[in-house]
């Protein structure tokens, strides 16, 4: 019997979806599976856990991380001068797109932006204050997120002003998804007589972004320039790169979640 605390609404089968999904659950289904086979001597229980633990090992690493990302289609990083050479140009500007944020930070009595959407703002800070383009953030309250009684935009918002001393110019609170960023947040700056957007968000991000944005930036009549956050120089040629780590872990889950997302069609 489901209990009845269980949400099972599209954020509910969502969340049990990427729980068995994600690693290291299927490592893990699969290391008992083999465990089970081994204890009745039925034929290839041994093999079943070799290749788990070899996957477990694998999804804590930085190189299965780079593997991925590279398969995902790896988007080149936005050249500095490019950069610089925008200033002074008035028809553009800086949307960052949310990746969550914390509820409460202890330390900080309120709530807080997560890694994820940490690097993204403060590459979109950096980016605003060589071009000097208005800075926009386009973020509320995801499918999963169910713990959250503010929009993202609204921590972000804070966090924009207080610690960068650089207000948001545009905070669209009300979308889900990155569908639904697009959707919202370029009406917005289209509204505001804005031609250009520099659109920030991760690596491993930015393919199933352009995807969602490309569209209704043609329809709105503005150009799209990816700038993403998260690249790696290097993360196949040293020793570090195969071991386990906390990064590695994180980057192999992150870049699973993009590919399960992409097939979806989110």
């Amino acid at each position: 019997m489901i209990p009845a605390v269980m949400n099972l609404d599209y954020s509910g089968f969502k969340t049990l979806l990427l729980a068995a999904a994600l690693p290291p659950a299927p490592f893990l289904l699969l290391a008992a599976w083999g465990g089970w086979r081994l204890r009745r001597q039925r034929r290839g229980g041994g093999w079943m856990l070799g290749v788990a633990l070899l996957g477990t090992w694998l999804s804590c690493t930085e190189a299965a991380g780079e593997l991925l990302s590279r398969g995902l289609g790896q988007p080149q990083a936005l050249p500095p001068a490019s950069v610089g050479a925008l200033r002074g140009q008035t028809d553009g500007a800086i949307l960052v797109l949310g990746g969550g944020v914390h509820q409460h930070v202890p330390e900080m009595s309120g709530g807080g932006p997560t890694v994820i959407t940490a690097e993204r703002l403060a590459y979109g800070v950096w980016l605003a204050r060589r071009t000097g383009w208005p800075l926009g953030f386009s973020g509320g309250i995801g499918w999963t997120a169910t713990e959250l009684k503010v929009p993202e935009s609204s921590v972000i918002s804070r966090v924009a002003a207080e610690d960068y001393g650089l207000p948001l110019r545009w905070a669209e609170g009300s979308s889900r998804d990155t569908r639904e960023n697009a959707a919202k947040a370029l009406p917005l700056l289209a509204a505001a007589g804005i031609k250009r957007v520099i659109l920030v968000t991760h690596d491993l991000h930015m393919r199933r972004a352009l995807r969602a944005f490309e569209p209704e930036a043609a329809r709105l009549g503005l150009t799209l320039t990816p700038a993403p956050v998260g690249l790696r120089d290097d993360a196949l040629s040293s020793f570090s790169d195969w071991t386990p780590s906390v990064a590695g872990y994180s980057r192999v889950r992150y870049a699973v979640y993009e590919w399960l997302a992409w097939w979806a069609g989110r």
